[in-house]
């Protein structure tokens, strides 16, 4: 009886880890944080265009997928509503990886990025405004892109 008992058990627990895991949703990929940055997936060349013809800026936060700091940023600093709505309407947002993307690689190296995050604030003419360095809390980068304007 007692195995009959324990058998059951052991079944229902591996149902439930079953279905618990089969029914959560896939992650996906999306270019907007609810609440915060929309990080635009466009080429660089392409967002010179458009940061010439809107007369923005481009914020490009240039990151690698090991650094620890450019993960807080991702979720704290860049999902705040604050920092999202001034960001969308003011600047062209990008993110590029510095070392698994042709653009981030081209960006890296053309601006001289040797730490990360590194985010760049670059005119329409592909002229460099404002570098930024290391993590940033939202009331200090919100300072920071306030000043530009």
């Amino acid at each position: 009886m007692k195995i009959a008992i324990a058998a059951i058990a052991i079944s229902a627990i591996g149902l439930f880890a079953f279905t618990t895991t089969k029914n959560k949703p896939e992650p996906t990929s999306t270019n907007v944080v609810v609440g915060g940055i929309k990080f635009n997936k466009i080429t660089y060349a392409k967002a010179l265009k458009q940061a010439k013809s809107s007369k923005k800026l481009i914020f490009i936060d240039v990151y690698t997928s090991w650094c620890g700091p450019c993960k807080q940023m991702a979720k704290t600093t860049f999902q705040s509503e604050k920092v999202g709505n001034y960001f969308n309407e003011k600047f062209i947002n990008m993110k590029l990886d510095a070392e698994l993307e042709a653009d981030g690689t081209k960006v890296a190296t053309d601006f001289k990025v040797t730490a990360y995050p590194t985010m760049l604030f670059i005119n329409g003419d592909g002229k460099l405004i404002k570098r930024v360095v290391g993590y940033q809390t939202e009331e200090k980068l919100l300072s920071i892109a306030e000043g530009l304007k």
